[in-house]
Formats: C-alpha cells, structure tokens, sequence
C-alpha cells in the first residue's frame, strides 16, 4: 500500500507530497517553493520570510472569529541519513517509503517523518473545508536539524497568534511543555603529516552496524559511540603495536549519535596477523559490551592502499587521549521529571579532512547553567591536549508553565475524547519553542506529535495508528481553543 492511501488522508496524502521533495537542512528550496504554491493555490495569504520560512494565514471559520489565534509550526527540513550501502542522493532522490507491519518506513535512509509528519498536518488544517477553528497561522521554519536557523531568524511581531503548537514530538498521547537547550562545540588539531615509516602495510578499521538515532531523544538507550568505541580500538593498537593513523572519519550530523567510523592506519609488517587477532577479539569484546542495545554492531579491519602520510605521533596521542576523556552520552538525570535527562554529550563527528582533525559535539541541558558548564569542560579536554576548542550556536531551553490554558484545553480536551489522560512531559531534546518563545514571549506553548520511533537515523520510522489520534486531538484542540 502507498503512504498516501492510508488514513487520515489528510495527513498521510500531504506527507507522501513531502516525501517526494528533496529537502535536507539547508537545502531546502524545493520545499519553500512547493509551500509557497500550496498556500498561494489555497487562495490564502503566503509569506515568505528573508529567512525562508513560510508563513500561511488562514481566516477563522464562522463563528470562530473572536478564538484566540493559533500557530501550528513544524519544520521542513529533514536530516539527510543513509546506509552505507544505500544509494540516495537527498538533494535530488525522493524519499522511498513503504508499510512494514503497521509502520511506515524509508528503503535505506532516514523518514523524514521528523518533522514532515507535523508540516502535514498543518497543511491538512489549512486545506480543509470542514473543520471549526479560530484564526490559523501556519509557520513552516527552515533548517531546524543544523542550528534552528529559521526559529532564529524569525523576526518578532512578524506573526499575530496567541498560542502556538509545534508538532514536532514523538509520542503521541503525551504533551510537551518544556525542552532543553543546546551547544555545539568543536575542537580542531593541526597535526604535522609524515611519511609511512618503512616496513609498513596499510589497512583499514571499520566500526559500523550501530543504530545512531537522535542525540537527544535516543542519548539515554544506552548505545553505542561510533567515535568512542574506535577511539578505544586506535588506542589499544597504537600501543601494542605501533600503530600510525593516516585519516579517520567518524559520524556525520552534530545531531546523530554517530553509527560508523572508519580509519586508515598503517602497522609494521611483522605484526599484521597479531593485529588481525587483537581487532576480532576487539569485536567480540564489544559486542558483548553492547549486546542488548546494540545486536548488529561490527567491528572490522580491511586491506587498504598504502597512504602518502600519516599523522605525528604527538597529535595522534592527543587525539587519542582527548576522545578518551570526552564527557559523551547522559551526564545528568532531572530531579525535578522523573526519567528525563537533564545534561548530555554527544560526540558526534571525528574526521581528519583539509588538514585538520576536527571533532564535533553538542550539549544539552534543560538548565541552561549546567549545558555551558558541560561545554566548558569539552573545551577543557580538548585544550588541555593540545586542541583549538570553542563553542557556538547556543540556543535556550523552554522553561515548562504547568499553569498554561492551552495545557488545560488540551488536557480536557484529550481526556474526554480519549478516556484517559495526556501525560505532561519535558523532553531532552531541543525544540524550537524555546528559542520562538524568547521572541514572542506572550505565546502559550504546546509540543506534540503522533510515535516515531529512530529519529536521525535510516531505522526511523512513523507508527500508522498513532496518526489518526493526533489529527483527531489536534482537530477538537482547534474547535476548543479559548476565546480571546
């Protein structure tokens, strides 16, 4: 069956339109321009901002007009995640999806469901002929998954509702009212290129097989760091048998616990079959490690051909002791939500590329306090080895209001329709509430969204019976939104 058969069509034959467009962080002008005809084609008022988000204004209803006007947001951008194996390329390729046992799926490479599935239900409200609501305001911002560039840009008065939902959760039946901010901080080596000591033969260490996922929402399922269990590897072999690194490329996104990391090494020739022994033991090592969170990790060594150079000892050894002692997955669990992380490390790319080694990562924390506290201890791990290190891109945590209306509209609302109650929830992952609502900050805010499941990641998928619920909930929270 087609995604675009499936119920409520409202939702699911928009996303398939999504589906088709190529739209990874910051290359996202297909979709700006397949939005902006969309609501120009709807006869309704179409704005595209300097920043490229695409705002979508949608009169009330009769009888509606004196409700408080409402903000449906979602992003457009997806992040762009394939398996090796996969040939996909996302800035011409449409997404493949298809139904697998009651969820949809993509062949090879991530949904995009985050944030698609959201977009397509503000597209369903505003194409619809049917539905009682107040004024509508779509907000389509860009790039939210490389820096939440379109929240950012986003100029305050620009729009003119009271409540804004973002349907950018992940659990449907729960209700978001806080998230965390986030930091990203690099470091960057730049280390002296040798020539191949004599006697020497090349190979390549592969650690791939891990699941990834989302640096925010999967950071507490105990899984595992590409870049940290290949650190752990170089380290061994380098010591026991003068091992030398020529490249190393680990991770992809700042946002993704990364899946995969490869790296060029070279050994002395008459250690090669001692080193293929220790790198299988290696494996079977970790996984056994990983067992449980991990049951497809592999770790492997391959022949390669001969590098021109490899790095100076002394940038390797700092490399080697600096990833060792990154601070990477929970750092801290809330006092105040029970099961919710409150501090994370992600360390998400290790690469030697133009001549640098650069390691990329990003902090999270519901308090902002401890997140730069976090990313001041990455700096000083990486300083202390011989690293430039800064931080940038910080963005702000939403602070939960148990006392918002539009939570109690939609806790009563959810009941009644549903027989049981919302749970109210703070996520670790970042929203772009927080930084929306440092703009505007007369907005009434609410975070929800039908289940998917491995976000960031190819294995992301969207649980079909989910969906209709949350159009259900969003359709009768927009029939019950307060008056003005």
């Amino acid at each position: 069956m087609a995604i675009n058969e499936l119920q409520p069509k409202e939702v699911f034959e928009n996303f398939y339109s999504l589906t088709r467009i190529p739209r990874p962080s910051k290359k996202e002008a297909q979709v700006i321009a397949f939005m902006k005809k969309f609501g120009e084609d709807l006869g309704l008022e179409t704005i595209v901002d300097k920043a490229g988000n695409v705002i979508i204004r949608k009169p009330a209803t009769p009888g509606y007009e004196n409700r408080k006007g409402v903000i449906l947001q979602a992003h457009l951008d997806m992040v762009p995640q394939k398996n090796a194996d996969t040939v996909h390329d996302f800035e011409k390729d449409p997404i493949e999806t298809y139904v697998d046992n009651g969820w949809v799926r993509a062949k090879g490479t991530t949904l995009g469901a985050d944030n698609g599935v959201g977009a397509a239900a503000a597209m369903g409200v505003l194409a619809a002929k049917n539905l009682e609501h107040g004024p509508i305001e779509g907000l389509f911002t860009i790039d939210e998954e490389t820096g939440m560039t379109g929240a950012n840009k986003l100029e305050p008065g620009f729009l003119k509702g009271d409540i804004l939902l973002n349907m950018d959760s992940e659990t449907e039946g729960e209700l978001y009212v806080g998230c965390a901010g986030g930091i990203d901080t690099n470091g960057c080596w730049t280390p002296k290129m040798e020539d191949v000591p004599a006697d020497m033969t090349a190979f390549q260490l592969i650690v791939k097989g891990l699941k990834g996922g989302h640096s925010g929402m999967d950071i507490n399922l105990g899984r595992g760091n590409a870049n940290k269990i290949m650190n752990t590897l170089l380290i061994l072999v380098s010591q026991k048998f003068g091992v030398r690194l020529a490249t190393i490329n680990g991770g992809s996104l700042r946002n993704a616990i990364p899946r995969e990391s490869f790296a060029t090494i070279v050994v002395p020739t008459d250690k090669v079959e001692k080193l293929k022994k220790f790198v299988g033991e290696y494996e079977a090592a970790v996984k056994e490690q990983f067992a449980e969170a991990e049951p497809d990790l592999a770790v492997a060594i391959a022949d390669a051909e001969m590098p021109a150079k490899v790095i100076d000892n002394k940038t390797f050894k700092n490399m080697l002791e600096a990833i060792a002692k990154y601070p990477n997955g929970v750092i801290g669990m809330s006092k105040d939500f029970e099961g919710t992380v409150e501090t994370s490390s992600n360390l998400a790319l290790v690469k030697l590329e133009d001549g640098k080694i650069i390691t990329c990562s990003l902090q999270r924390g519901l308090v902002d306090e401890l997140k730069d506290k976090l990313a001041e201890d990455v700096r000083k791990v990486l300083t202390e080895h011989g690293a430039k290190a800064e931080s940038s891109g910080s963005y702000h945590g939403w602070k939960p209001n148990i006392d918002s209306p539009i939570l109690a509209t939609m806790k009563k609302v959810y009941t009644e329709k549903f027989g049981k109650e919302p749970k109210i929830m703070v996520i670790h992952a970042g929203l772009e509430c927080g930084i929306l609502g440092a703009k505007y900050p007369n907005w009434d805010m609410i975070s929800f969204g039908p289940t998917l499941v491995h976000p960031h990641s190819p294995d992301e998928a969207l649980l079909i019976e989910s969906v209709t619920p949350f159009w259900e909930f969003l359709v009768e929270t927009l029939k019950n939104v307060p008056e003005k």
